[in-house]
């Protein structure tokens, strides 16, 4: 910290060998102090301060987080732990540093940050070796272009155990493997270089492929992996628990090579760490000793002292361990390896391990449709991109507390195999909440675009989920080549035969609309309850998926029948895919699709006015646009698409947003 900042009070999550290191460090800092320790059994937390001359002992982590004097927590526990108390910590109000890696997966890893920002607390993966003035060398050289453009990257870490088999290293249970627990170090110094080398923090890989040896348990003994970034530096990493003597990294430029010899503990216990470079074909020679007077603990607690008042530190920031998370489980990926809580049915847990109900303090809004029993919240949650049930459990929790009841999936989500689907059927079924959540269903989709595919592709819906019924079905697009009262008749037969309460159809202009209605009044059959067609302030223009048969329910016709009908809108695109975010700009061209479906001078014009309503009102464009869509004269829930936690709270704002008949019309027209 600064010299006239106070002393950093720190409590520790944990016993372990790892924790007794980062105290050691700690306690060498005069700008950090150990306060406390906390372990799950008094008796080890009695011992560990007695051995550490630590002040506090708790018997749960939890008492220890209610201790107002610590300011700050060091998380040592296991991998699986991480994302469960880091966010208790950042609920608590303390700042954290979490051992590496971060968490178990990118989605654990990205609910800890939005948490972070949220209660407006530091957060920091702990690599130590980032905090040494060895990296900071590391890039001034490659800045510098001593060994010309970098072209590869060679890092590897791995020892040798013999551990059982029951052990943290080979338990599923703990998150065992060697990717997760040295081959973080490669892939974190591989970006860090990578970007370094394009004048970045740090960078992603644009492509990873990978192989391995899985051991007797199922997680990885030897694994390694090739990545491609952007600049086509070439990044090769390896790891193991059974493979000894694996510490070293180089750097090859097209002019010579930078070796590190000892890149993920350097100058440790005082010694001196080492860069050698080498060019001219291995005749010329340059050793570079890096003193410092300085434990590598000592310097990883004094980067958190020091950044305290920034939340993060440009050591490791939030986004960069999001990034390595990634990496890692695209690494995993590639070996077909997943973790056993992390499978569908074994994900029977919330990220903190606390029963999953609706909070109390939540601010969701809610309505009603005809037809329905159930209340049904104003923003309904998009099932796409959900492919694993990380992401599917810990999003879907998360709005679930926060008052959501309303998911819309389909066998085009997620395909193949209507992943998505599957795994939202199964999270329903984990948390055993059937008949407090509305489910919709868009079927029909080409080639099932007819009434005998409606039905077939009901069933496999229906399957998929794990449920006898859906709540609203909806054909996903309409197929003007069938008569309308030949699709009008199927989806009846849906709702008779008990397999959806309800019925509407996505993606249908306004004459079929209206055809169809006249067809189910002379012949007795159930109109649409919904309609889900695109709405938006932006007005869209073209389709954003190219050969699929869309519709906008944004024309003066379509609002005039909408609001004589008072039908519900379920609109999709709801918040124009970005538009009113820095995603989008008159100077901004990256997207060929917001490109070719959003940009006007109409449109910008109404953004303008967004953003100018937003720094009136204090919150963001964005939130604007989607109480644009809340607040229309005919019954609306938005689709919404969250990706994050920060995403889907952004969202939840807008429901606290009333704009006036007034408002409206000026967002529209000015």
């Amino acid at each position: 910290m600064n010299k006239n900042s106070p002393v950093l009070n720190w409590g520790i999550i944990s016993t372990g060998l790892i924790a007794d290191r980062f105290v050691k460090g700690a306690m060498k800092s005069a700008a950090n102090k150990v306060l406390a320790v906390a372990s799950r059994a008094q008796q080890s937390a009695d011992k560990f301060s007695v051995e550490h001359d630590i002040p506090q002992a708790y018997g749960s982590y939890e008492a220890m987080l209610a201790d107002p004097d610590v300011q700050a927590v060091y998380i040592g526990t296991p991998h699986p732990m991480h994302a469960e108390w880091a966010i208790k910590a950042a609920n608590a109000g303390k700042h954290i540093l979490v051992e590496k890696p971060i968490g178990l997966n990118i989605h654990e890893a990205m609910a800890m940050g939005d948490t972070a920002r949220r209660n407006d607390v530091f957060l920091m993966e702990a690599f130590m070796c980032r905090c040494h003035p060895q990296m900071k060398k590391l890039a001034e050289l490659v800045q510098s272009g001593v060994i010309g453009d970098v072209r590869m990257i060679h890092a590897e870490f791995s020892y040798f155990t013999d551990a059982p088999d029951d052990s943290r290293f080979f338990s599923h249970a703990l998150g065992g493997g060697g990717i997760l627990d040295v081959g973080c170090y490669p892939a974190s110094f591989a970006r860090f270089i990578a970007g370094t080398a394009m004048g970045k923090p740090f960078a992603n890989p644009v492509e990873l492929k990978a192989c391995g040896v899985l051991g007797n348990t199922g997680v990885d003994a030897w694994a390694g992996a090739v990545a491609k970034f952007e600049n086509g530096i070439i990044a090769q990493m390896t790891t193991g628990l059974k493979v000894p003597g694996g510490s070293r990294a180089r750097i090859v430029g097209s002019e010579g090579w930078i070796d590190v010899p000892e890149p993920w503990l350097p100058g440790f216990y005082y010694s001196p760490a080492v860069i050698k470079i080498t060019k001219d074909y291995g005749r010329t020679f340059e050793e570079i000793v890096i003193d410092c007077d300085k434990d590598i603990y000592t310097l990883e607690a004094e980067v958190v002292s020091d950044n305290i008042a920034n939340r993060q530190s440009p050591t490791m920031s939030w986004e960069d361990s999001v990034g390595n998370m990634e990496t890692l489980d695209r690494w995993r990926a590639e070996l077909g390896f997943v973790y056993d809580q992390e499978k569908p049915e074994n994900y029977l847990h919330t990220i903190t391990n606390e029963s999953l109900v609706v909070r109390e303090d939540n601010r969701m809004r809610y309505g009603a449709i005809p037809g329905l029993a159930k209340q049904v919240s104003r923003l309904i949650i998009g099932a796409d991109h959900n492919n694993t049930m990380p992401h599917t459990a810990i999003k879907y929790d998360e709005y679930f507390a926060s008052g959501g009841n309303v998911f819309d999936t389909s066998y085009a989500y997620g395909v193949p195999n209507g992943a998505c689907e599957r795994n939202l059927g199964q999270w329903v079924k984990n948390r055993g909440i059937r008949e407090q959540v509305v489910i919709i269903e868009k079927g029909g989709n080409a080639p099932n675009d007819n009434p005998a595919g409606i039905i077939s592709e009901m069933d496999g819906g229906l399957e998929r989920l794990q449920m006898d019924y859906v709540d609203i079905y909806m054909m996903h697009r309409d197929n003007p080549a069938v008569p309308v009262g030949e699709l009008v008749d199927a989806m009846n037969i849906l709702k008779d035969t008990s397999k959806c309460t309800i019925f509407g159809v996505s993606n249908w202009s306004l004459p079929r609309l209206q055809e169809a209605k006249v067809y189910c009044k002379r012949n007795g059959k159930s109109f649409f309850s919904v309609l889900s067609n695109q709405f938006s302030l932006a007005e869209m223009y073209d389709t954003p998926w190219p050969g699929y048969l869309c519709y906008s329910a944004n024309t003066p016709e379509f609002r005039k029948w909408l609001w004589e009908e008072q039908i519900p809108l379920l609109p999709w695109s709801s918040q124009a895919r970005g538009f009113f975010t820095d995603r989008a700009g008159r100077e901004i061209y990256g997207s060929d699709e917001m490109q070719r479906c959003w940009y006007s001078d109409a449109n910008f014009s109404r953004r303008d006015r967004a953003f100018q309503l937003a720094e009136k009102l204090g919150v963001e464009p964005i939130n604007i646009a989607l109480a644009y869509v809340l607040n229309q004269p005919f019954p609306t829930f938005p689709l919404v698409g969250p990706m994050r936690y920060r995403e889907l709270w952004s969202c939840l704002s807008a429901l606290e947003i009333n704009l006036t008949e007034e408002q409206i019309g000026w967002l529209e027209k000015g």
